[in-house]
C-alpha cells in the first residue's frame, strides 16, 4: 500500500505547485502575441493598398503619403518574438515603430477631410473601412494579450505555482503592452473650426 501512495503523493504534490499551469499559461501569451503579429501584418500589408488609393486622388499630399510609407517600413522592420516578451525594452520599440504608424495613418485621415472628392471615392471608403477595422482588431489582439500576460504574471507569481515557475521553469514576469504615446491617455478633441 505504501508503494502506491508515495508514487501518488507525490504526482498530487507536483500537480498542485503549478507545473502543468504555468507552460499552459506561457503557451497562451504566446498564441495571443502571435495574434498581435497577425493583426499588425494584415495593417502592414493594407497600408500599400491605401497609399495607393490616395496618391491617385491627392497627389498635392505627398509628405504625408511618405511619412505613411516610411512609418509602414519602420513598423514592419522592428520585430519582436514571443522569447523577448521578458524584454521590456525590446516591448517598448516595437510598440514605438507600430504607435509612429498609427500617427502617420492619423495624418493621412485628416488630410482626407481636407478632400471632399477623396471621402466618397468608393476604393478609398472601402480601404478606410478595411482600416478602421484593422485598427480595432489591433486594439482587441492587445487587450487579449494583456489579459493572458496578467494570467501568466499571476500564476508565476501564486503559491504553489511559484515553485514550479521559479525552480523548474525559471520564469520571468512579461511585459504587457503600455501606451507610449504621450497624450493617450486623453480623448483627442473634434473641432470643425
Amino acid at each position: 500500500m505504501r508503494k502506491f501512495l508515495l508514487p501518488l503523493l507525490a504526482a498530487l504534490t507536483l500537480a498542485a505547485c503549478g507545473i502543468n499551469t504555468v507552460p499552459t499559461r506561457e503557451e497562451a501569451v504566446k498564441a495571443a502575441w502571435a495574434d498581435v503579429e497577425s493583426q499588425y501584418q494584415r495593417r502592414a500589408d493594407l497600408i500599400p493598398n491605401l497609399v495607393a488609393t490616395v496618391k491617385g486622388f491627392a497627389a498635392q499630399e505627398s509628405e504625408v503619403l511618405e511619412a505613411v510609407t516610411q512609418a509602414r517600413a519602420s513598423a514592419t522592420q522592428t520585430t519582436i518574438n514571443a522569447d523577448q516578451l521578458t524584454d521590456p525594452a525590446a516591448v517598448a520599440r516595437f510598440q514605438a515603430a507600430q504607435d509612429q504608424l498609427s500617427g502617420a495613418l492619423s495624418r493621412l485621415l485628416v488630410t482626407v477631410e481636407r478632400y471632399p472628392e477623396l471621402k466618397s471615392n468608393e476604393n478609398f471608403l472601402a480601404l478606410q473601412s478595411q482600416l478602421e477595422g484593422t485598427e480595432n482588431r489591433v486594439t482587441v489582439a492587445r487587450r487579449d494579450y494583456n489579459q493572458a500576460v496578467q494570467a501568466y504574471n499571476t500564476e508565476i507569481r501564486t503559491f504553489p505555482s511559484l515553485i514550479a515557475a521559479k525552480f523548474i521553469y525559471g520564469a520571468e514576469p512579461i511585459a504587457p503592452f503600455k501606451a507610449t504615446t504621450a497624450g493617450a491617455e486623453t480623448a483627442p478633441t473634434v473641432s470643425f473650426e
